[in-house]
């Protein structure tokens, strides 16, 4: 059996709640580890296959719409059980905004304040929509651990925000910083 990569650990996960399909779990992703973690249709069906060659899911009848469904077997849930329990890999940021800060220098003043003013707007509407959430969790009866991830994304959404109210004018003539960083 192959190692369990995050994209296998993440199937098994889903596939706790029950068999699904590859769109099922696609849009499951999509939905629960979408805005901290990508999964690609491609991956996952490439990933289905070889959890079923490995015996970790059952790939059941063929469903509505001509989907099949895939279901978690023991050896799954054992798979899944000491991917878990494994300590988490470190993050890495890789944040295409900041790639294109890197070489700023090579874009005229108002293209760079459009990426920026147009990477404010987003981080501002994942804000506004995390909070959205929250709420929503909250009145549904959400304990303090299941709203850990989204308390993340507040809080990460709101640093970046600051962040961008931070920066300098990028249409403004340079000009030596002054201490601090």
């Amino acid at each position: 059996m192959r190692a369990v990569n995050a994209t296998v650990g993440s199937l098994l996960g889903f596939l706790h709640d029950g068999p699904q399909s590859g769109w099922d779990l696609v849009a499951t992703a999509q939905h629960r580890i979408g805005d901290f973690w990508s999964l690609t249709r491609s991956q996952v069906y490439r990933e289905l296959t070889g959890m079923a060659d490995d015996g970790l899911i059952t790939v059941q009848e063929t469903g509505p719409r001509e989907r099949r469904a895939y279901a978690l077997t023991d050896l799954g849930r054992e798979a899944f059980r000491d991917w878990i329990s494994r300590p988490p890999g470190e993050e890495q940021i890789r944040y295409p905004l900041l790639l294109t800060l890197a070489f700023a220098d090579h874009l005229p003043p108002e293209r760079l304040a459009a990426h920026l003013a147009d990477h404010r707007a987003i981080h501002q509407a994942r804000l506004d929509d995390y909070r959205r959430q929250h709420g929503q969790a909250v009145a549904a009866g959400a304990r303090a651990r299941d709203l850990i991830t989204l308390d993340f994304g507040e809080r990460y959404e709101a640093a970046v925000l600051g962040w961008f109210d931070a920066l300098p004018d990028p249409v403004a003539p340079d000009r030596p910083t002054t201490g601090g960083r």
